[in-house]
């Protein structure tokens, strides 16, 4: 039996992983509910769009809370979304980034929301669809002036033992940074 503890605070770390699995947990009934309503391909592209739109904000709200401006290079790009993806997801995404001439690689070992699509008895690869739009979305905030595409080339999802995203930049310039 679990020991009843005095205080009745979480520490900001124990806040930070409870949000987070409670940010998991509400996009996961959401889906069901909607999958539920209106169907399961239909739940799928409402669940595409919503998260690529999703994708937006959250980048520009975690820019926002380190009080800082966009990356200025594909590798602090990959440095700001690597650690966002630490906070919300904390060990539930496991991701390699490769900083590649033509765009990025993405190699990924562990993934909380596919995992829990198998759990719930869905497609284990329903939540590759969502991926398909996240990355490019995340990839246009922190690197204004960018258009980016997305190959799923291998899923976990789809019996891979990883992930394999390619994320290319289509629109080669982004915006020049002035230094304060």
């Amino acid at each position: 039996m679990k020991e009843r503890r005095p205080e009745i605070q979480l520490s900001e770390e124990e806040a930070r992983r409870l949000l987070g699995r409670l940010m998991l947990a509400w996009d996961g009934q959401w889906f069901l509910k909607v999958a539920q309503a209106c169907g399961l391909p239909k739940a799928v592209e409402l669940n595409a769009r919503v998260r690529a739109s999703f994708g937006r904000i959250e980048i520009r709200e975690y820019l926002k809370a380190l009080d800082r401006p966009p990356a200025a290079s594909v590798e602090e790009a990959v440095q700001l979304l690597d650690g966002y993806n630490r906070i919300f997801l904390d060990e539930g995404m496991a991701a390699q980034w490769i900083v590649r001439e033509w765009g990025l690689e993405v190699r990924v070992t562990r993934c909380f929301p596919q995992e829990g699509a198998a759990k719930a008895g869905l497609r284990p690869d329903t939540p590759c669809v969502a991926c398909q739009q996240v990355w490019a979305s995340w990839l246009e905030v922190i690197l204004p002036g960018t258009i980016w595409s997305t190959e799923v080339r291998e899923a976990m999802g789809r019996g891979a033992p990883s992930c394999l995203i390619l994320l290319q930049q289509t629109q080669k310039q982004p915006p020049v940074r002035e230094e304060p």
